[in-house]
């Protein structure tokens, strides 16, 4: 392992609200030296530089071969590193299934620049092609941390006219429009709902991306779709989750309600790091601290508190 990262997934883990075994080592945003190659897996050599998605397919199943690769196995499956098996917060990693899951990077690229490709960039680009955004579509993006500001740089690759973020913390507002956002709502101090509707005259939007996992946030994604729209949800819900009868037009107004757990797989990894090595996308200015392995329970608590305008932690074993 060279470079890796904290994922909020992971504060998830350590609080307890997602139960993993105990002692698991967790993280799942890997970039590192290949130290051994096992029997079978071939066109790599020992010291070739990797990254790997967090989610690894085997692709075998029938999941794999039926195109769901993230549920690889059963529901939820891809996702091995940290949920099943041990994961990236280390010196060293296990990668299961390496010949489908071995993404070489380009000579040129840094860990810096395609560490966030194994996650958070997966994810967030994730929600634009699973709503479908054509373009011209008009996009609204609840909530702007990693994920969400991912999604919105999204929006903006798959050719939304007009992305709209809902964020009220000002570091994250500022990066919002640095990755893309024409404009940022701050629900605190603004109707949302009410203004997002004015400016896509009285309409809604084409898609509406929920980046949080909140029922606020659900609602809110949905008040705000035109009829026919997609809500393309990425959060991770917890507790029970209702729909309201009104914006979901009694169920006859045509939305569509997707989820999407991150694409992995070499194919998708090496798809990414074309868009960086060509400058379609830049996920650097993203990494706002980096901590050694060592420091990792400081990093943590960083992390988990949103203090000093913390996005997202790098860790450099």
């Amino acid at each position: 392992m060279t470079l890796t990262t904290i994922c909020g997934t992971d504060l998830h883990i350590v609080k307890g609200e997602y139960p993993v075994k105990p002692g698991l080592t967790i993280g799942h945003e890997p970039v590192g030296v290949i130290h051994e190659l096992g029997i079978g897996v071939t066109g790599y050599q020992i010291g070739d530089r990797v990254l790997v998605g967090a989610i690894t397919p085997c692709g075998q199943c029938a999941y794999c071969l039926s195109g769901k690769w993230s549920q690889c196995g059963g529901p939820i499956g891809g996702w091995k590193f940290g949920n099943t098996i041990n994961g990236a917060q280390a010196e060293y990693l296990l990668v299961p299934s390496a010949q489908a899951n071995l993404a070489t990077i380009p000579d040129g690229l840094t860990d810096e620049q395609v560490v966030l490709l194994a996650d958070i960039a997966s994810t967030g680009i994730s929600a634009a092609e699973s709503g479908e955004v054509k373009i011209g579509d008009t996009v609204a993006v609840f909530a702007q941390g990693p994920i969400g500001l991912c999604a919105t740089a999204g929006a903006r690759l798959k050719g939304a006219s007009l992305t709209i973020a809902v964020e009220s913390d000002p570091v994250r507002i500022q990066m919002s429009k640095r990755m893309g956002a024409d404009i940022v709502l701050d629900q605190t101090k603004i109707d949302v709902v009410a203004e997002i509707r004015r400016l896509t005259r009285g309409e809604g939007v084409d898609v509406a991306i929920e980046a949080l996992g909140t029922q606020a946030t659900f609602e809110n994604a949905l008040r705000v779709l035109r009829a026919g729209g997609t809500l393309s949800s990425l959060g991770v819900y917890s507790g029970k989750l209702s729909v309201p009868v009104e914006p979901f037009a009694a169920g006859l107004g045509d939305h569509k309600i997707v989820t999407t757990l991150c694409p992995g797989g070499k194919e998708r990894m090496r798809r990414l790091m074309e868009l960086v090595r060509h400058g379609k996308l830049d996920l650097r200015p993203l990494i706002t601290h980096t901590f050694s392995l060592d420091q990792i329970t400081e990093a943590y608590k960083l992390f988990g508190e949103r203090r000093d305008g913390v996005i997202k932690v790098a860790i450099r074993p």
